[in-house]
């Protein structure tokens, strides 16, 4: 009963204080610590000042928008009442809108330190916390903190939102910071997209070039990015430098026929990255922010440097590795343009120097694997274009075209194995016969391709014959075209026209000289070729020497250079066609000689027969026939390649021929076969003298038959006294028999003699003629001995 009498008196004493005037309150407390229960009644105050609390910030809440309208007409009044002040008034009406200026301007001052004021900050910034306006919402606390809740620090309600500033600072940076990751990973995903667009760019800006300067395209890229003034720049003074949206990557449609694309940078909203910072600027964090950054980009760097295994296959391949590559450092590069010190050049620098050594080695390495030269040719030309993207944002791409001069060593390398593909075809497929034309426009058709001119077979009525065979004006465009690969290659690689001239120059040797000769070398070499068909290489093989000062001009015209310039590289076709036309020339004549040596293998001489017969043998017929139908086709060659042919043929001839009479299976030789012999080389003579080909003097072709005729007429006519006589004087007729030979074969006679003529010893002739044999055979021994010592 007396706990509800207590708490009825505590309620009318609470009822009082709240009604009745602070000055009269006194009393009324008295009687609160005069009773015994000041403790229940302490509780019970604090129960009714928190529901007071609680009835003011919903009133302050309900009256909102009404307080912030009431602060605007009064910052209104204020600038109308200042302008009142300066007017030219009467004394009346100044003083009036001196006291009104005065009103108004306490009233500000005191609203602005009420309750209901301090309470309308703090639903401001949980506002702007609400919605990506970071940056205005920490102006907001700072203010709060330092300017309005030192001003109502008395009021409990201040100390409740000062400990809540702390918190909510911290979550504006941990939303900030997730904005930034979400940015970093969307960059990550789409920096193909972003390098694909500043490649396009750089390719537009060098066609655009190059249609107004009207020259040779430079491969030189403008910045493919906005002026500095137009981009946004980090001030910490002032509020948030960007437009408010959200973090990503714009989707922008491929549209090739757009002659201008959007930048690179403007497909990606680099707010949060700005707000970021700002946020961490203003939280003093600033170093921390700048260092997790980096990190978090040298992360992303190193796994857009890591290639596909297969990329190498494709060209698709190496454009996807660099449009990463562009889109990474085109946001890099627009960072360090927009931010104050949130990257610097060097850190850019750093990362362009890993990013570019690892980017050589790894296209040293793909490209290596590359045989198709269309494929390097367009990476090359890709690469290009990733070098000059990346040196219109101010990078340095020395050594990338550094890479590109090793890799046309390359380039060059795949070209001649193509190209001698290409020629073994030509070679293979040629009937290495004269082109036969029947009309006007085929004869065009043919000199325009190769340079030939012939006054005398022009004048010529239709048809007719040129005389080369078709891989003539093959080999001699597919050498042109070869030039045509190299100068692609060369271009856009800032060399000078002198640098491309002697690089074409020196490739196209080494397509001649190692190249086109080694096919040349076995189209000679290999089985089953004619002497026809040799005959018709080595015409051929003249009519391109004779092509090689064209290919001089040729390659002066596309590189603007002299071909008499001092140091110039000269072509070395000229030695490489001399080089298979000797080889050539030497296959005829071995050719020649191995039909020659097939035809002496049918010779079936009876070396013991008692007499000659009436004609040559029919081997040796045969034989001379075939040569002359031979050396009738060889009137095409020039001259001294048909008479060295023919020398050579009758030389080994002769040799072979001496070689048949003293073989050493041959044991016994009669003087009738010795006639018939003899008969043979008067027919071997006979060919000779009648000159197969034409420019020899006099009898020169015969003195390939000298030591046969010689050695035969010696055994013929019997001579021996003559010849052993005359040995050894200048004058002396049989100078050509040597004493080792004709003893050798006086020997095979001596043994002939004895078992042919049983009866010899009974007859004074024969038994005189065995003694001038051995006698004979006696002093060749003689002199051969002499010789000797």
């Amino acid at each position: 009963m007396a706990s509800v009498e207590a708490a009825a008196e505590h309620e009318r004493i609470l009822r009082e204080i709240e009604s009745t005037d602070t000055n009269c309150i006194g009393p009324t407390l008295r009687s609160v610590y005069d009773g015994q229960e000041h403790g229940l009644f302490m509780d019970k105050l604090e129960g009714r000042i928190r529901n007071h609390d609680r009835e003011i910030e919903k009133m302050c809440n309900h009256h909102f928008q009404g307080f912030v309208d009431s602060i605007t007409e009064l910052l209104k009044v204020r600038g109308e009442a200042q302008k009142l002040k300066v007017c030219t008034m009467g004394h009346d009406c100044s003083r009036w809108c001196r006291l009104q200026q005065c009103n108004i301007a306490a009233t500000i001052d005191k609203l602005s330190h009420c309750l209901p004021g301090t309470l309308w900050e703090g639903a401001g910034h949980q506002h702007e916390c609400l919605n990506p306006r970071y940056y205005p919402a920490l102006r907001t606390l700072e203010q709060l903190e330092h300017t309005c809740l030192p001003r109502a620090s008395h009021y409990r309600f201040c100390t409740i939102m000062a400990e809540n500033i702390l918190v909510l600072r911290t979550q504006i940076r941990d939303i900030a910071m997730s904005d930034l990751k979400d940015f970093l990973e969307s960059i990550r995903k789409h920096s193909d997209k972003i390098g694909e667009t500043a490649m396009k760019q750089a390719q537009l800006q060098r066609t655009l070039d190059s249609a107004l300067s009207h020259q040779q395209r430079t491969g030189l890229s403008r910045r493919p990015r906005k002026e500095a003034g137009q981009s946004t720049e980090v001030n910490g003074q002032g509020g948030s430098p960007v437009s408010e949206q959200d973090s990503g990557i714009l989707d922008v449609e491929d549209e090739e026929e757009e002659e201008e694309l959007p930048g690179a940078q403007d497909l990606v909203d680099f707010s949060p990255v700005y707000r970021c910072l700002h946020i961490y600027t203003v939280l003093g964090a600033r170093d921390t922010f700048e260092s997790y950054y980096r990190k978090q980009r040298r992360k992303q760097a190193r796994l857009v440097l890591q290639p596909h295994s297969n990329m190498h296959e494709t060209l698709d391949g190496y454009r996807m590795f660099f449009n990463h590559i562009v889109g990474f450092f085109v946001v890099e590069d627009h960072v360090l343009h927009t931010t104050r010190g949130l990257v610097n050049r060097a850190y850019v620098e750093e990362l362009w120097e890993l990013a570019l050594s690892k980017t050589i080695a790894a296209l040293r390495t793909h490209s290596s694997y590359c045989t198709d030269p269309d494929l390097v040719l367009d990476l090359k030309n890709l690469i290009v274009l990733f070098a000059d993207t990346l040196q219109g944002y101010g990078f340095l791409v020395n050594q990338l075209f550094d890479m590109l001069l090793e890799m046309r060593e390359q380039y060059g390398e795949i070209l001649l194995k193509k190209w001698s593909g290409t020629f073994r075809q030509i070679l293979d497929q040629d009937n290495y016969s004269p082109i036969p034309v029947s009309m006007e426009e085929e004869y065009r058709c043919i000199v325009g391709q190769f340079p030939f001119q012939d006054p005398e077979l022009e004048k010529l009525p239709y048809p007719k014959k040129l005389p080369f065979s078709a891989f003539v004006p093959k080999v001699y465009v597919q050498v042109k075209e070869f030039i045509y690969a190299c100068l692609k290659f060369s271009e856009d690689l800032h060399l000078s026209s002198t640098e491309i001239d002697d690089m074409i120059r020196k490739s196209t040797n080494l397509l001649l000289t190692r190249t086109l000769s080694n096919c040349l070398q076995y189209a000679i070499k290999k089985k089953n070729v004619g002497l026809a068909e040799l005959v018709q290489i080595i015409i051929n093989t003249t009519h391109l020497e004779q092509s090689c000062h064209f290919l001089e001009g040729f390659i002066s015209n596309i590189t603007n250079i002299p071909p008499d310039t001092i140091n110039a590289t000269k072509l070395y076709g000229m030695a490489t066609f001399k080089d298979a036309r000797h080889t050539a020339e030497e296959e005829i004549y071995t050719n020649l000689n191995q039909k020659i040596d097939q035809f002496l293998q049918l010779a079936d001489y009876d070396w013991i027969a008692p007499q000659a017969g009436s004609q040559a043998s029919d081997y040796l017929s045969d034989l001379i026939a075939f040569l002359c139908s031979t050396f009738a086709v060889f009137t095409n060659l020039p001259g001294k390649v048909a008479q060295t042919a023919c020398m050579s043929a009758c030389k080994h001839l002769s040799t072979s021929l001496l070689q048949l009479l003293l073989e050493a299976d041959v044991r016994q030789v009669s003087m009738g076969a010795l006639q018939q012999f003899n008969l043979d080389v008067k027919e071997c003579e006979r060919f000779a003298r009648a000159g197969p080909v034409p420019g020899f003097q006099g009898d020169t072709l015969l003195l390939a038959f000298i030591d046969l005729r010689q050695l035969l007429d010696l055994f013929t006519q019997w001579d021996w006294s003559t010849y052993l006589a005359d040995y050894g004087r200048p004058t002396c007729k049989y100078l050509r028999v040597n004493p080792h030979t004709a003893l050798a074969l006086l020997e095979k006679m001596k043994d002939t003699s004895r078992k042919n003529n049983v009866f010899a010893q009974f007859r004074k002739n024969e038994r005189d003629k065995q003694k001038l044999i051995d006698t004979v055979v006696k002093q060749l021994r003689n002199l051969i001995s002499t010789q000797q010592s």
